[in-house]
């Protein structure tokens, strides 16, 4: 795909976490100069901000192949694979010493922000001559704003900087930005760093994910050890199935455990839980706040005498950065449009996604590709894993291995839940086995199975050559 025009120009890659330092990794071992921008002004600065919390996923899924070849030569040793790594460790262990490398350290750039992607001299109306004009990324750094040229642009920006609101409607609740100084949005380090924020304080949990769980399970043992510490847990439905998870079923034990201890801490009367509680306005009283909500039958509730709220909605990605540019989004997750039908959390939960790489996550513009967390959009179904084969065939597409591109290698761990089946005592309906392989050609489209409205029973095809990926020998729910 590359152009004469662009081929002696970098690759920006945006962020300088888990998912771009891969990007990056594989550039490298191509002979592909990347030009690495993080905002912030450190390495994985997103898992840095949430280093106290332990993941579910063990190490193996962890460490992208390509770094992992590059850290080896340099006589790096690798963590125990079947580990459960701190977010912290990520950081220390992996993406800090892959960052030191030479090759890798000149082509970084820290307090970098990226802020506006465009073509050189073409605006996104103009069509003819715009695949062979550079990128043109405006950056923000300590001295003002530059703008680099680029032969292709990989986003791997993430999400964790852009949350989700309180408000169930997708805007901030009334009154949720003037009580901004009592909400977290994330996961704080509760027995750490915050301590002294939560213990002995009234506070309320937004949510209904794994963050949540986190919060909550941490806040319960904080509560152990002070008494006066207060726990409300505020759900927008009705249904606790999906954050309970798949208990044994889950191929992640961790995800499973963290599922089945939050369950533990909702029968054991621990903590008050309110279901049903979409927030439409929050509201200060004495120093307390008063989160409003409206049921599904438009009945009006609220909760008061609040110290202290904690978000944990999920997060959203920002699409302003490539507005001047040809994109194509899910039209409800802001997804990449082809990954749409397999993540769309309204049909399933599930842990494993069809395999996808470049194809899927291209857009009309030539050379611009979104992997990563924000590749899913509002979907909250990642694991970094997902963004390490992405990575790999997205750069094997840019350098121009279309055989490599289109070999996707992807097998996920179950959940062991799926929403298709939630009151179904059977198994996932969301198995993948990746024995039987069906070849996908233009304009063939793959049918998912019978279940669930339209948006699951067809998956739009990639285009361009064959592909072959793994199916479901039997009925699939997406």
């Amino acid at each position: 795909m590359k152009s004469v025009v662009q081929s002696e120009l970098p690759v920006v890659v945006i962020g300088a976490g888990p998912v771009g330092l891969a990007a990056a990794a594989h550039l490298l071992e191509r002979g592909i100069e990347p030009l690495i921008l993080e905002g912030g002004d450190s390495i994985g600065a997103s898992l840095n901000d949430f280093g106290h919390v332990q993941l579910f996923s063990p190490w193996r899924y962890n460490i992208d192949a390509s770094m992992a070849r590059m850290l080896t030569v340099s006589g790096w040793q690798s963590p125990d694979l079947d580990e459960l790594p701190f977010a912290i460790d990520i950081v220390e262990k992996v993406l800090r010493p892959f960052a030191a490398l030479p090759a890798v350290s000149r082509c970084i750039r820290l307090q970098s922000r990226v802020v506006a992607v465009t073509r050189d001299g073409f605006d996104k109306v103009k069509t003819e001559g715009r695949d062979q004009a550079p990128f043109v990324v405006r950056v923000a750094t300590p001295d003002g704003e530059v703008e680099v040229r680029a032969q292709a642009v990989i986003d791997a920006s993430g999400t964790w900087g852009s949350p989700n609101p309180l408000g169930a409607n997708g805007l901030p609740a009334i009154g949720e930005e003037e009580a901004a100084a009592q909400i977290h949005y994330g996961i704080p380090d509760v027995l750490g760093g915050a301590r002294s924020r939560y213990a002995g304080k009234r506070v309320m949990v937004v949510g209904a994910g794994h963050s949540a769980a986190n919060a909550l399970l941490t806040l319960a043992a904080l509560a152990e050890q002070d008494n006066q510490t207060q726990l409300i847990w505020a759900v927008r439905g009705s249904s606790l199935a999906r954050v309970f998870g798949g208990g044994d079923a889950d191929a992640l034990p961790a995800r499973g455990r963290l599922g089945t201890e939050l369950r533990k801490l909702q029968e054991s009367g621990r903590l008050d839980m309110v279901t049903d509680f979409r927030i439409s306005a929050v509201s200060r009283r004495d120093g307390k706040l008063i989160v409003h909500a409206i049921g599904a039958d438009g009945t009006k509730k609220r909760v008061e005498g609040i110290d202290e709220v904690i978000c944990a909605t999920g997060q959203r990605p920002n699409l302003a950065l490539t507005s001047e540019l040809r994109t194509r989004f899910d039209p409800w997750l802001e997804s990449a449009d082809a990954l749409g039908p397999l993540i769309d959390p309204n049909l399933h939960s599930c842990g494993t996604v069809r395999p996808h790489g470049h194809r899927e996550l291209s857009h009309p513009e030539p050379g611009l590709y979104i992997i990563g967390a924000k590749s899913y959009g509002r979907a909250p179904t990642f694991l970094m894993t997902t963004g390490f084969e992405q990575a790999r065939s997205v750069v094997a597409a840019i350098a121009g291995d279309m055989e490599a591109a289109d070999r996707v290698e992807l097998v996920l761990p179950e959940t062991g839940v799926c929403s298709s089946n939630l009151g179904d005592a059977g198994g996932s309906c969301c198995n993948v086995e990746t024995s039987a392989l069906i070849t996908i050609d233009e304009p063939v489209a793959v049918q998912a199975g019978s279940c669930g409205p339209s948006r699951c029973g067809t998956i739009p095809s990639p285009s361009g050559k064959a592909i072959s990926i793994p199916v479901k020998a039997s009925n699939s729910c997406c």
